[in-house]
C-alpha cells in the first residue's frame, strides 16, 4: 500500500503543478511573451491566459504602462569649449512586448547610451548662452531622435527633459556677476528716468503755476484800473458837476507840491512852470480878501525892515 500511496502524492503534485502552469493571470496593462522549446509562441494579454504546461514557458513579463527614467548628469563639450553636466529624465512606454524583448537586449540601457550621444551631438552645435536659453528646442530635438531610434524596439519615447544643465563653477560666477551688472544698469536707467520725470512734472507745475499767477496778477491789475478809472471818473464827474472855479483849482495844485516833493531820493526838485500861474490865482483870492481883514486895525505896523506886515487870513 505504501508505494501507491508515494504514486499518487506525486501524481497530485504533478497535477497541482501542471494546473499552475497552465493557467497564467497576466494584470492590466501589462503582457507576457511565451516560448515553445525556446521559440517565441505569442504574447499573453490581461486576463486569464491558458499555456501547455511544461512545453510552453513565460520569457518575461513586460510592464506597458509609461516609465519615467533619470540618468545621472552626463559631461557634454558645447561649441565655445566648455563642458556642462546634463541632467535628462526620459518618459517612454512599451508598446509591442515582442520586439522590446527580442530587438534589444536591454531597452533601458540602449535608451540612455543613445540619449547621451544625442546629447553630444545637439549641444556640440550650440554654445553656452544658447544652450541656457534653448531648453525647449534641446527637448524637441533629443525626442524626435529617440522616437525614431526606439520605435523598432518597439518603444514610444513619449517626453524628455533636461532637469538642469550645470556650467562650470568659474562659468557661474562670471555669469552671476554678469547679471548683477545689468540688475544694477538697469536699476540706474529706471532711476535716471524716474528722477527726469520727476523733474519735468515738476517743470510743468512751476509753468503752469507761473501762468495761473500771471494770469492772476493780470485780472488784478485790470480790476484796479478798472476800478482806478471808475474812481478818476467819479471824481471828474463830482468836480464838473461842482463847478469849481480857478482859485479853489489854484490852492488843490499848492497842497499838491509838498507830496510831490515827498521821499528821501528826491534830491532835486523842479519847480513847475505852472506854479505861477496857480501863484497869481491864489493872490488874487487873497487881495480880494485882505481889506476884509485888515479894516478894523487900521494901517499895520512898520518893521526893522521898513515892510509892512499884514496878518495873512488862514485859509483852512
Amino acid at each position: 500500500m505504501e508505494p501507491i500511496i508515494i504514486v499518487l502524492i506525486i501524481l497530485v503534485v504533478l497535477v497541482f503543478i501542471a494546473l499552475i502552469k497552465t493557467i497564467q493571470v497576466i494584470p492590466q496593462a501589462s503582457a507576457a511573451i511565451v516560448e515553445r522549446f525556446g521559440r517565441y509562441t505569442r504574447t499573453l494579454n490581461a486576463g486569464l491566459n491558458i499555456v501547455v504546461p511544461f512545453i510552453d514557458s513565460i520569457r518575461n513579463r513586460i510592464d506597458l504602462r509609461e516609465q519615467v527614467v533619470p540618468f545621472p548628469p552626463q559631461p557634454v563639450i558645447t561649441q565655445d569649449n566648455l563642458v556642462v553636466n546634463i541632467d535628462t529624465v526620459i518618459y517612454y512606454q512599451v508598446t509591442d512586448a515582442r520586439a522590446a524583448t527580442y530587438e534589444v537586449a536591454s531597452y533601458i540601457q540602449a535608451i540612455e547610451q543613445l540619449t547621451v550621444t544625442t546629447l553630444r551631438n545637439i549641444i556640440g552645435g550650440m554654445d553656452l548662452e544658447r544652450t541656457l536659453t534653448s531648453r525647449e528646442e534641446i527637448n524637441a530635438a533629443l525626442r524626435g531622435v529617440l522616437d525614431e531610434a526606439t520605435g523598432k524596439w518597439g518603444i514610444r519615447v513619449n517626453r524628455v527633459e533636461l532637469k538642469a544643465i550645470e556650467p562650470p563653477t568659474s562659468i557661474q560666477d562670471s555669469m552671476e556677476k554678469q547679471m548683477r551688472a545689468d540688475r544694477d544698469k538697469r536699476a540706474a536707467i529706471l532711476t535716471a528716468e524716474g528722477t527726469r520725470q520727476a523733474a519735468i512734472l515738476t517743470a510743468e507745475g512751476e509753468k503752469q503755476s507761473q501762468i495761473l499767477r500771471a494770469e492772476g496778477e493780470a485780472k488784478a491789475a485790470a480790476l484796479r484800473a478798472e476800478g482806478e478809472a471808475q474812481a478818476i471818473r467819479t471824481v471828474f464827474e463830482s468836480i464838473h458837476a461842482g463847478d469849481p472855479d480857478q482859485k479853489l483849482l489854484s490852492y488843490q495844485y499848492l497842497q499838491m507840491l509838498p507830496k510831490i516833493a515827498e521821499g528821501d531820493a528826491n534830491k532835486l526838485w523842479i519847480v513847475p512852470s505852472e506854479i505861477g500861474d496857480a501863484l497869481k490865482g491864489l493872490s488874487g483870492a487873497i487881495g480880494n480878501f485882505g481889506p476884509m481883514v485888515g479894516g478894523s486895525g487900521g494901517s499895520g505896523s512898520t518893521g526893522n525892515n521898513g515892510s509892512d506886515r499884514r496878518e495873512k487870513p488862514s485859509i483852512d
